[in-house]
Order: structure tokens, then C-alpha cells, then sequence
């Protein structure tokens, strides 16, 4: 009975130090950013080296302030590769402190974790050959589609399919690179993901002017940084760090470095402007979720 108890202590301190984030990486002298291999312009990888991006950018300003307020100008940071499918439960058991790249906040999401102010709104739509002659989602009746395991797009392109009737032949990707070489390798017509990502893996292709970004947006959802639930002082750090960079204008900046000036590794240029809705985002900061 005693070690039941002692067991049943140790798992709730546990807990308790994973849900507090601030303690967590004071203790440890470390904090763990999650990280994407391919979600241009947000977070991914060039050549061998660190992940860059505009997400990544907001992590490293989050943790300026982790090292301000937990008083650790030495504080170590260790990147963690995640995908779409193990970033919530690598999130969750306290392998990753945070994620800033490509996540939509969602209620569903909600759940499981917490989200940080949105930095980003956009909507599911296809990256198709040129020569394929693919305008909208009409022209996939019946025809092989990719999509990534684990995202919010997956969940809308089924749901279309069904609603229309269109038969979609579904393959997936472990990654958003791998659902691009689906359709760079002709096994799929076209990629559903969020239009922004679409425009990252175009501009970042061997020959861009092959692609094209195509078809309605089915649904506008926005991006936003993912942390542990019920750790309101974590939530606040990361909030009021989002929230001085768009008062400041730090945070069109970064938009601009980006979005609109060329990036590496091919020196493209998305030349993506601001949404309406993160205009607004900007103006009077929220961290409302997509239903």
C-alpha cells in the first residue's frame, strides 16, 4: 500500500513538473524546441544545418524571455524534429517544451494542449503539375490525391471528397516533402495541404515554374505556437512575447523577411502579403481557435 502510494506521488510530481514549464527548464538548465523538416517559410531545415524560419524566429524570441525571467542567460536549447503526427503526444509527455511552426489551433487540439497567440491564417487548397490541367477539386473525381498523416487538411479533403462525392484515391505522407514527392513522382495529381506551405514547396522545387497552386479554400484556420495545458505562466511568457513583437512592429519584420523578401535555400521570394485576418490578429491579439 505504502508504495502504491510513493508510486502514485512520484507520477503526480512528475506531472506537475512537466505542466510547469518555467520550472521544468529552470531545473534542467534546458528547453526543448520541436521543430519541422519542411514546412517552408515556418520551420524547416537548410542543408545540414539548424532549423530556420519564421516560427523558428518566435521560438528564439521565447526564449530570450525564458532566459530573462528563469535568470539563465546560459540556457541550452535542444531541437527536436517533430511531424504532424507525434507533435502533440512528444508535446504532452514532455519531450518537446514547444512548437512553433505550421499548427493549426483548433478545439479539437484544444484538448490535449494549449496555443499561443495565432501568427498565421490559412486555408486548404492543391499544389498540382502545370501540364496536369487540375483547376479545382472537380478535376480529382477518382484520381490519386496527397495529403500529410496527422494535419487538420486531411481531415477537410476527406470530408469534401465525401460531401461531393468525388471518390478521391488518398495516399499519405509521413511529411509535407514526402506528399510533394507524390506528386513530383506522378503517384498523385495533386498535394492538399494549407495554401502557404503549398507556396513554400513550390518556390523550393527543382523547377517551380512546373507547379502551381490551385483550387478553392476550403476552410481558413490559423497557426498558432502549441504548449502543455493548464500552464498559465508558460502561456503567458509566450503570449506577451508574440504580443510585444506585433506592437512593436518586430513582428511585420519578420513577416516581411519571410513572406515577402527571398529566402533560402534558393533565394525565391513567396511574396505572400498579409491576410486580412492577421491584420486584424495584429490590431487586437487572440488566440481563437478554428472550430
Amino acid at each position: 500500500m505504502k508504495k502504491s502510494c510513493l508510486l502514485l506521488a512520484l507520477c503526480a510530481a512528475s506531472l506537475t513538473v512537466h505542466a510547469d514549464t518555467l520550472r521544468k527548464v529552470s531545473d534542467s538548465g534546458k528547453i526543448t524546441l520541436a521543430y519541422r523538416e519542411s514546412s517552408i517559410p515556418f520551420s524547416y531545415v537548410v542543408g545540414t544545418g539548424k532549423p530556420v524560419g519564421f516560427a523558428v524566429e518566435i521560438s528564439n524570441a521565447v526564449v530570450e524571455e525564458v532566459r530573462r525571467q528563469t535568470g539563465k542567460p546560459v540556457l541550452e536549447i535542444d531541437y527536436v524534429p517533430v511531424t504532424s503526427a507525434n507533435r502533440i503526444p512528444l508535446l504532452v509527455n514532455g519531450t518537446i517544451d514547444l512548437e512553433c511552426g505550421s499548427t493549426t489551433n483548433n478545439t479539437a487540439r484544444g484538448k490535449d494542449v494549449a496555443f499561443a497567440i495565432n501568427h498565421f491564417y490559412t486555408g486548404t487548397r492543391l499544389l498540382v503539375k502545370k501540364a496536369s490541367g487540375v483547376k479545382n477539386y472537380a478535376d480529382l473525381a477518382g484520381k490519386p490525391v496527397s495529403t500529410t498523416t496527422g494535419t487538420t487538411n486531411l481531415q477537410v479533403l476527406r470530408r469534401y471528397d465525401q460531401e461531393k462525392k468525388l471518390n478521391m484515391q488518398f495516399s499519405y505522407g509521413r511529411d509535407h516533402a514526402e506528399s510533394f514527392l507524390l506528386v513530383e513522382s506522378n503517384r498523385a495529381l495533386a498535394f492538399g495541404m494549407d495554401d502557404i506551405l503549398l507556396y513554400g514547396l513550390k518556390a523550393n522545387a527543382a523547377n517551380p515554374a512546373d507547379y502551381e497552386v490551385v483550387g478553392d479554400s476550403l476552410q481558413v484556420e490559423p497557426y498558432a505556437c502549441m504548449l502543455r495545458k493548464d500552464d498559465p505562466r508558460f502561456k503567458a511568457l509566450v503570449d506577451g512575447v508574440i504580443t510585444r513583437l506585433m506592437k512593436t512592429g518586430e513582428f511585420e519584420k519578420l513577416y516581411k523577411k519571410w513572406f515577402l523578401d527571398a529566402i533560402p535555400p534558393k533565394n525565391a521570394a513567396l511574396g505572400v502579403p498579409m491576410s486580412e485576418e492577421l491584420l486584424a490578429n495584429i490590431k487586437s491579439p487572440s488566440d481563437k481557435p478554428a472550430q
